[in-house]
């Protein structure tokens, strides 16, 4: 069944996607990315027209598409879709044990930061949004053997620094952060270290003495695109004060 579903969604992508899209999105993945030349608002109204089209689908049945078509991606957009089906989907369906599939997908299937990105701030944000008693599990991702889901373990929390859920205010322990930074601070993979930095440059809105103090500690060890991106909301002066003590 998900076979004949699957088949139409790249149907729909092949028919929006042009060369020059294709060419455009390249700019963005210098170490190269398989993609067929749809953007975001394409695989937005494909995600769209398909709910409409397609309203008797369970939140079961979208997940088996979901699967289904990430399984046979040849296309960075075709897993982007597959994601955004069960966007709606995550925060009233499916139990906890879906954060396993999440990270199976992110060691099997996520080849660039992009699909890793979309993961995190869209899908995976829904469905913790609605569970944060999970938002702390995923620093497990960390010890990963694939860097894709090491960068997870960062950018997943990007969101829950600071959050309102409901009538409360989620608040990410500051201590799991900076937890996370040590345990890959090390980590030769650029995209690893620039989701360090994106992490610090969230966590310094509330937290901005740590994370300053937490530079200086470690800038010898930090790459130093590292630093820019952790110090890129701080004021001028500041930015400029820490690059220089950071030399």
């Amino acid at each position: 069944m998900p076979e004949i579903y699957v088949e139409h969604l790249k149907q729909q992508l092949a028919i929006v996607s042009t060369l020059q899209k294709a060419q455009a999105a390249r700019r963005y993945f210098p170490h190269g990315i398989q993609c067929i030349g749809a953007n975001a608002a394409d695989i937005r109204l494909i995600i769209k027209q398909f709910h409409i089209d397609n309203s008797e689908l369970t939140p079961s049945e979208l997940l088996s598409i979901t699967e289904s078509l990430i399984q046979t991606s040849q296309y960075s957009e075709e897993i982007m879709l597959a994601y955004g089906l069960i966007n709606k989907s995550v925060k009233k369906h499916y139990d906890d044990d879906l954060l396993q599939r999440f990270e199976y997908w992110l060691e099997n299937y996520a080849n660039n930061w992009a699909l890793v990105d979309d993961l995190c701030m869209k899908t995976l944000y829904n469905f913790l949004i609605a569970r944060p008693h999970l938002i702390e599990q995923t620093q497990k991702w960390a010890y990963s053997e694939v860097s894709w889901c090491r960068r997870a373990s960062n950018v997943a929390w990007v969101k829950f620094i600071h959050r309102k859920i409901g009538k409360t205010v989620y608040q990410l322990d500051k201590r799991l952060v900076f937890k996370n930074c040590d345990l890959l601070i090390h980590d030769p993979d650029e995209y690893v270290q620039k989701s360090i930095g994106w992490l610090l440059k969230v966590t310094a809105v509330h937290h901005k003495n740590d994370v300053i103090n937490y530079l200086k500690q470690h800038h010898d060890v930090m790459p130093r695109v590292t630093i820019r991106y952790a110090i890129e909301k701080l004021p001028q002066e500041e930015r400029a004060h820490i690059l220089k003590e950071c030399r």
